[in-house]
């Protein structure tokens, strides 16, 4: 695969000029991209640092409920109950997105991490970390990646642009189907094994597609999907036990859905910025195919990790690399920037900034629509 292309690229901008073709063939140039080359120039960037991820979640999460604390025992609507909920947002939804990088690691590994997140975090959350696990790695796969298999993956580029703005206001509903989800559906799934499949299959995974059906579990898992069913459950009834008996304040409730309504319009703009999403045939793609339908945005690197934490402002960079712990992505990213032969095809998957991102993604859909 030669590093020197002969032809210009034409990068997908933040512009205002006319918007790429909304298929898979705006990306004629894919097979171009220097592959080979970026594995090489990143070769020495595997390797996580469990120290830094206990640090940075657990700073992370002690952070986000102590605010909590402090918005729930606030007055209402007071300028410190305010500010609390900002900084409980984005501390908990920093802590919450490391569910992404418990999904990336190799089995076997860093189990004490994942016992502690999801006692932590994931539960009180309502987001074990089995909602996410095998979701986001089919993600990954190039037989899956943008198909209508990719629970992930939404053709919102040749779509109506409405559902760009539905997409975002369903946040406000996020919270109550939790709820729903661990405090009235698991018991019943615990009556009847039929219809804990149905749950598993159409009511226990984080994905952006309804639509999504999810493989039954491996034999192996079961166990632990239910046990993580089970006792995120017991964390929805403590909770109601402690308000009920006036031990927690019933503005604890309030907040907790403030928080979570909060994190996951966020996360709705990040996933909206994090793919081009042009493949509206849903056609398989070849992974310079998929990285060229991905975004990075790198912007301020204070400022964009609170909207795109745990190095989710390199998204694209992350699909050419799926295993690379979030802490090295920056690292590469400047280096492939900076070191390959040609970095052209390399920067057409940057955007400046969110609303860059979100805005070309609304012209392409508009672009659509009018043709």
């Amino acid at each position: 695969m030669q590093g020197v292309m002969e032809k210009e690229i034409m990068p997908a901008t933040d512009g205002t000029g006319q918007a790429p073709a909304a298929h898979i063939g705006a990306h004629p140039e894919a097979a171009d991209f220097p592959l080979r080359e970026a594995r090489k120039l990143v070769k020495d960037l595997w390797q996580p640092n469990a120290r830094l991820y206990w640090t940075d979640f657990t700073t992370s999460n002690v952070l986000g409920w102590g605010a909590v604390a402090v918005a729930t025992l606030a007055p209402f609507g007071s300028l410190i109950q305010i500010a609390a909920l900002v900084v409980a947002t984005l501390a908990l939804y920093r802590a919450v997105i490391f569910i992404h990088e418990l999904a990336h690691f190799r089995k076997g590994t860093f189990v004490g991490f994942r016992r502690f997140w999801n006692a932590t975090c994931g539960m009180p959350m309502m987001v074990p970390a089995y909602t996410y696990a095998d979701v986001h790695i089919d993600h990954h796969k190039p037989q899956v990646y943008g198909t209508e298999e990719d629970g992930e993956y939404l053709p919102f580029a040749v779509d109506e642009p409405w559902k760009i703005i539905a997409f975002v206001v369903q946040a406000f509903l996020v919270p109550i189907l939790l709820v729903i989800r661990y405090a009235v559906l698991m018991p019943l799934t615990l009556i009847s094994k039929r219809f804990r499949d149905y749950v598993w299959e159409r009511a226990s995974s984080l994905v952006i597609d309804y639509a999504y059906l999810r493989p039954a579990p491996k034999k192996s898992q079961g166990k632990d999907w239910l046990l993580e069913d089970v006792l995120t459950g017991l964390y929805a009834y403590t909770a109601f036990a402690l308000v009920y008996f006036d031990i927690l304040p019933l503005a604890f409730l309030g907040v907790w859905y403030t928080v979570t309504f909060a994190i996951f319009v966020l996360n709705g703009l990040r996933t909206l910025a994090a793919h081009a999403y042009r493949n509206g045939g849903r056609e398989r793609m070849t992974q310079q195919e998929e990285f060229l339908d991905s975004v990075d945005v790198p912007g301020n690197r204070y400022i964009t990790p609170l909207w795109a934490p745990v190095g989710l402002r390199f998204h694209a960079t992350h699909h050419l690399f799926p295993g690379m712990p979030y802490h090295q992505l920056e690292k590469a990213h400047e280096r492939l920037k900076a070191e390959l032969p040609d970095n052209r095809l390399y920067l057409a998957a940057t955007r400046k900034n969110l609303w860059a991102a979100v805005a070309q993604l609304w012209r392409e859909a508009k672009a659509a629509k009018r043709a």
